[in-house]
């Protein structure tokens, strides 16, 4: 809702777009020796050339050069603008942006408007002012650059909003002031009103810091911090809050991101994301759909020719069923991947150096590895167009296993290691037709790829390979799986054929369809990946844009046994930033072995947008659990948008369930005042 410390909040911002013109020594109507040409009318002028003052009698107008014009009587201004004086002010600031004043009068470093008024929206509406601010008399003291006011009323439609006898803030010129900032009013989960008061601290123009301290009525208060601080290579920004609440739990999180440039090729970056546990973050509305939060720290150096990476993560999960979900079931202590690409050695032949070490520890096991990879590669193109590269590589790994379950069902301690060489060779031929309207390229691609067959194609379950899930992104790559350690294992082949058309518009259409082939027995594969002995299921994408208000995109997957879907993914964007729909829907048919069939996974996600009249629009947005037939959240909201002012009235539904948290719907009502094209 829209209370009275939004309205104060208002008040402060506008005041301070309109004082900065009268309260300053570069004041607008008074700067008569500034680069900017100013053209002065009245009915007399006197200017002293011994003084250096500035006299005008009448009715007096004056424009500068951008358009902006004040009108006043009386005025008299010295050089350096230490003392001045005008009646009956106004100033056009832009086409609707209006201030008047009965007299404004500077001595020294004390300005003072008397009967001040000022809105951005003046003959706007034929309704009236939408909204402006008066004040009985306004003083600056330029020495302790502060502003106060006597009197302050914010008008809505020439009705009183908000009356304050006497209010305090500093000039514009004052980039940071500590003091209290705009309380804030929200609605919580199942814990009532929150009432939330912030209070920032100035410590230095690199440094500051913002509490805030929240009453909650069904529960006890929440305590929030804020902290920022910059410096010439590096800047930290720590964000955390604490609650002690009616059950008596400490309940708290804390995120803090710190980077620190370490020269021109290397950085350091620390990172801390942590919370009291799994639900605090959704039910005090810290929560961003992250499945779990990273804590851990990166160090980073780059060059022209390679990089190195080492970091390390402790993960704390959210979700309630992680395996599910997450893989390495542990933290990564560390990770160390570094890779060097070398200037061609002949042709455009070049060499690439791979190393990569992982350690992984969590519920009594850890294990480490280390691997080490060399591959040279070698594109070609000849007669006809046609691209052939050629790649061999040789990679050696060594494991060391503490208590670790074995894809054998073993819990097995010790050291393993393998040796994979493996190698490509990849053709593809881009057939290019233009024409008058549309350019047509056919590129026909296949790729095949030798490795080593082992038996150990992956020692243990929960290192960092995910598993496979075959898609057209997979194809063609070095290692189709996630991770390093499922080895692809033995000889298999990808070919595909790609077709797009695109014009001078802009317009583009693309498809792709595409297998692979296994040459050697696989060892047991997740029955949802897409892959099989032989032949895999079918992939493709297809998708259009006309650069305009059209864009759509899907992905799909049929079985290479009876060409039955198996999954689509599907993300279409039609329409304008006002009139739109925006509709993402996903289906994968799940099996829990290859002859039993499990729950599909079938979600919709998307939006709609639509004006009703130049001022006037509505959205709403949602996702929907075709699986379970429910709704996981939706909102929506009727927005106004007036040249003055600005207000919207929505709602979120929320029908997540864990713990503690209960989904629940909320309603939220914001006003806010427009000046020059800006919210505030």
């Amino acid at each position: 809702m829209y209370n009275n410390g939004d309205i104060v909040a208002e008040m402060r911002r506008f005041i301070v777009a309109f004082l900065s013109i009268l309260c300053t020594r570069t004041a607008f109507p008074i700067t008569v020796n500034q680069n900017e040409p100013t053209t002065i009318k009245a009915d007399k002028i006197e200017y002293s050339l011994k003084s250096g003052t500035l006299k005008t009698v009448g009715k007096t107008e004056i424009t500068n050069k951008s358009g902006q014009k004040m009108t006043l009587r009386d005025s008299y201004i010295t050089n350096n603008g230490k003392n001045l004086s005008g009646n009956d002010i106004e100033i056009w600031l832009g086409p609707h942006v209006y201030l008047e004043s009965e007299n404004v009068s500077r001595d020294g470093d004390i300005t003072v408007a008397k009967s001040a008024t000022f809105t951005a929206c003046k003959n706007c509406d034929s309704y009236g002012e939408a909204w402006e601010i008066t004040a009985k008399k306004v003083k600056h003291d330029l020495s302790s650059r502060m502003l106060y006011f006597n009197n302050m009323v914010f008008w809505i439609y020439d009705l009183p909003v908000m009356w304050l006898p006497y209010f305090s803030m500093p000039d514009p010129g004052v980039k940071h002031k500590t003091g209290f900032l705009t309380p804030t009013l929200e609605s919580t989960n199942k814990m009532g009103t929150q009432i939330n008061i912030p209070v920032y601290f100035y410590i230095s123009d690199t440094h500051d810091l913002t509490t805030t301290f929240s009453y909650l009525t069904k529960e006890n208060p929440l305590f929030q911090l804020e902290h920022r601080l910059n410096l010439s290579h590096a800047e930290f920004r720590t964000q955390g809050s604490f609650t002690h609440n009616r059950e008596g739990e400490n309940r708290w999180h804390i995120f803090n991101d710190d980077v620190i440039e370490l020269g021109e090729n290397a950085r350091a970056t620390v990172f801390l994301d942590r919370a009291s546990d799994k639900t605090y973050l959704q039910k005090y509305g810290f929560y961003e759909e992250q499945p779990y939060l990273d804590s851990g720290a990166r160090v980073e150096l780059f060059g022209q020719s390679g990089y190195v990476i080492a970091d390390a993560h402790i993960f704390q999960e959210l979700r309630n069923d992680m395996y599910n979900y997450s893989v390495p079931n542990g933290n990564i202590l560390p990770n160390v991947r570094g890779v060097y690409q070398t200037s061609p050695l002949f042709a455009a032949t070049y060499a690439t150096f791979m190393g990569d070490i992982l350690g992984i520890s969590g519920d009594g096991i850890s294990s480490q590895r280390v691997i080490g990879e060399a591959r040279i590669t070698s594109p070609w193109t000849l007669f006809g167009g046609n691209r052939i590269t050629a790649s061999i590589a040789a990679r050696y790994d060594v494991y060391n296993f503490n208590n670790t379950p074995m894809v054998d069902g073993d819990i097995y301690s010790g050291v393993r290691d393998r040796f994979l060489p493996s190698g490509y060779l990849e053709w593809g031929l881009p057939l290019f037709r233009p024409g008058e309207k549309w350019t047509n390229v056919v590129e026909p691609r296949a790729r095949l790829t030798v490795m080593r067959h082992t038996h150990e194609n992956q020692f243990a379950v929960d290192n960092d390979s995910a598993g496979a899930l075959l898609s057209d992104a997979t194809l063609f790559s070095a290692n189709r799986f996630s991770g390093l350690d499922l080895w692809e294992n033995g000889t298999f082949a990808d070919y595909g054929l790609r077709w797009a058309a695109f014009n001078p518009d802009g317009e583009t259409i693309e498809t792709f369809f595409g297998q692979s082939y296994d040459f050697t027995r696989r060892e047991a594969t997740d029955p949802n990946s897409g892959f099989r002995n032989g032949q895999s299921d079918y992939v493709g994408r297809i998708g259009y844009n006309n650069m305009k208000w059209m864009d759509i995109y899907s992905r799909f997957r049929f079985s290479q046994e009876n060409f039955g879907l198996r999954h689509i993914e599907t993300n279409a964007v039609i329409g304008t930033p006002r009139n739109f729909v925006n509709v993402g829907h996903i289906w994968s048919k799940q099996f829990v072995d290859v002859q039993t069939v499990a729950e599909s996974i079938h979600e919709f996600a998307g939006g709609v947008g639509f004006a009703i009249t130049d001022r006037w629009s509505v959205r709403w947005t949602g996702i929907y659990n075709a699986t379970n037939d429910r709704f996981q959240q939706h909102s929506g909201a009727v927005y106004y948008e007036h040249p003055c002012y600005y207000l919207s009235v929505g709602y979120r539904r929320d029908n997540a369930y864990k713990e503690d948290y209960v989904g629940n719907t909320t309603f939220q009502f914001r006003f806010g005042i427009s000046m020059d094209g800006k919210h505030y």
